[in-house]
């Protein structure tokens, strides 16, 4: 709204003092501007452009993850820091905006998930609304996370292997089962000295090897989008994609939520009263899934 009324405020102004529209009219019947309310308006469309532009990112993502909230909190605290340079309309804009975003996610389980989410981004691995000590405190969370989600698969895993075990009638029952030759007179020959088989790691030794890999490769650019890096590079780092799932399942806004209740008011209108709700959950799908070209 700001910015439109300073991009038509000259228009408006020229369409004041012209002849016809202030005919019959009084001087004080003409509501206008005076220089120092555009300077103010000037100033509050300065002041608020980081807003605009968070909001209009936030809102215009395909799909905005919990990963763009730290790093773009932490940008709009330092965009909104006072500046005894600049007139004080805009740092009282400034300080307001200020004051509201530091109250908000502070708690220490929204901080923990918020900067797990942004380190698992390999836009914003790099952290640097961060300090060092924090830095490391959440990588090292992360490494905690994925230790113990592989660990929970293993049990798994283990659980269904010692189910699926013959039991010892079974086995007597069952004829023994042949020896398998070996595969070629190199693995007969060398099988013992060079085996093949590797001691398994730890699942925590895995954990914090990926992160170290992560952490080390060069960061991508910014408009690359990271479920298709991580769609790409899963195969690279097993663990942390898996708890990546975990993080960017979760949706920054309900911007897309409100986009699909707008879309279903106008699928279902007072001509379309009796479609029932199969037929709207459908036609929701399609409306929201199906791309033509």
């Amino acid at each position: 709204m700001g910015d439109r009324f300073l991009e038509q405020q000259p228009a408006i102004c020229a369409t004041l003092l012209s002849p016809q529209v202030r005919k019959g009219q009084s001087q004080s019947a003409l509501c206008t501007l005076n220089e120092t309310d555009v300077a103010n308006a000037e100033h509050l469309v300065k002041a608020l452009k980081p807003m605009k532009d968070a909001t209009t990112l936030i809102s215009e993502e395909s799909s905005p993850t919990v990963c763009l909230i730290a790093p773009l909190q932490a940008q709009l605290c330092q965009e909104t820091t006072g500046n005894i340079a600049e007139s004080s309309i805009t740092r009282d804009i400034k300080k307001a905006i200020n004051e509201d975003l530091s109250k908000r996610y502070t708690s220490d389980l929204e901080r923990r998930t918020l900067r797990s989410a942004s380190a698992l981004d390999p836009r914003f691995k790099g952290l640097p609304f961060l300090s060092e000590d924090d830095v490391a405190e959440t990588f090292g969370r992360v490494v905690a996370e994925a230790a113990s989600l592989e660990q929970q698969v293993r049990v798994e895993e283990h659980e269904v292997t010692e189910g699926t075990q013959p039991t010892e009638e079974q086995n007597q029952s069952s004829p023994p089962a042949k020896r398998r030759a070996p595969s070629s007179l190199l693995e007969n020959l060398l099988g013992n000295t060079f085996s093949s088989a590797t001691q398994p790691i730890s699942a925590y030794a895995q954990a914090e090897e990926e992160v170290n890999k992560f952490r080390g490769a060069p960061p991508v650019p910014l408009s690359e989008d990271p479920l298709s890096w991580w769609r790409k590079n899963e195969i690279m780092y097993p663990l942390l994609s898996k708890l990546g799932k975990r993080y960017f399942c979760i949706p920054a806004t309900s911007v897309s939520a409100e986009r699909v209740f707008s879309t279903a008011g106008d699928i279902v209108t007072a001509q379309r009263s009796t479609l029932t709700p199969e037929h709207v959950d459908q036609l929701l799908f399609l409306h929201k899934n199906l791309h033509m070209p």
